[in-house]
């Protein structure tokens, strides 16, 4: 690292532990698809004051930065991250139910999340019972399954700007669209959710999310490495569907492959690298645009750099 980096770095220690400040930390220990090089620091902080202090040094060293939830829906690069990674993860997933809301952390997952509405007897959240992501990353992309999508559910959330300043804002002002919200584009760290549910008929809550775990477990290929959906849903179509009636199901480059349980999922079949991938999506984006005239366009986040 440069003095920058190090200067950086000396900075975060006088008020983090050495187990939230992980230098040259690999990024395949911190994502679902098991993939990418190193960030040149990985930061882990427990409390959105912590986050708060983290960016306003964040701006005081010029060093950029990259916020990640579960690491669910991203590929990261061979050459991993520059600058710093903050990830949102165990010390900030905390869950409290009160009455029809629940306010959880950024890094509460999101089958936690469901689980706990539905002990809760609250319905809303029984979509969100598969999708292996955090509920923050979940709010920054309108993640959605099924019949449900966090727009509907979310009632406000409270991030951290890049000044370090805490804010609060309404689901009216964060603009949630397909795989779409506003902290796209303003950079702000989602620290805390707010749901707001109904109570819900115990046994309706019950049979929903039996039947949504039965189709993904079923469909989609989860003993395998991914990032879970890999491309958007073009007008119109499904991926997936184009992607199969191309007859590209098992299509390998390297050690990733286009499922052949589920061909809207791109695997890690064991040491794929981000190049792997890349190959797979690239001709996967070429074939199906050759064979029906429709683009496909990656829902995973592509983050780094090449090696």
């Amino acid at each position: 690292m440069n003095e920058t980096m190090n200067s950086f770095v000396r900075d975060l220690r006088t008020f983090l532990s050495s187990s939230q400040v992980l230098v040259d930390e690999p990024m395949r220990l911190h994502t679902t698809f098991e993939i990418g090089g190193p960030a040149d620091v990985l930061i882990l902080p427990g409390s959105m004051e912590e986050v708060a202090r983290v960016l306003k040094r964040v701006k005081k060293h010029g060093v950029p930065v990259t916020l990640l939830g579960n690491g669910s829906n991203v590929l990261v690069l061979d050459g991993g991250i520059r600058g710093a990674v903050v990830k949102f993860n165990h010390p900030m997933s905390d869950i409290r139910v009160e009455s029809t809301k629940i306010t959880a952390g950024a890094g509460a997952h999101l089958k936690d999340v469901s689980a706990a509405a539905a002990a809760h007897g609250l319905t809303g959240m029984e979509f969100a019972c598969g999708i292996p992501g955090s509920l923050g990353g979940a709010c920054f992309m309108n993640a959605g399954a099924y019949d449900g999508e966090m727009k509907n559910v979310v009632a406000c959330v409270r991030s951290v700007t890049r000044d370090g300043e805490l804010v609060e804002r309404a689901v009216g002002e964060i603009d949630l669209g397909y795989r779409h919200s506003i902290f796209q584009a303003n950079g702000e760290a989602i620290c805390e959710v707010e749901l707001q549910l109904q109570q819900g008929v115990q046994a309706d809550i019950d049979a929903k999310i039996a039947d949504f775990t039965q189709r993904r477990e079923s469909k989609q290929p989860l003993e395998l490495a991914s990032a879970g959906s890999t491309f958007k849903r073009p007008k119109g179509y499904f991926a997936g569907t184009l992607i199969q009636e191309t007859g590209l199901k098992g299509l390998t480059v390297g050690r990733a492959q286009v499922s052949t349980k589920h061909a809207g999922f791109v695997v890690n079949l064991g040491g794929a690298t981000a190049e792997d991938v890349l190959g797979v999506i690239h001709e996967v984006q070429r074939r199906v645009k050759e064979a029906h005239g429709v683009e496909l366009h990656p829902e995973v986040r592509i983050l780094g750099e090449a090696k």
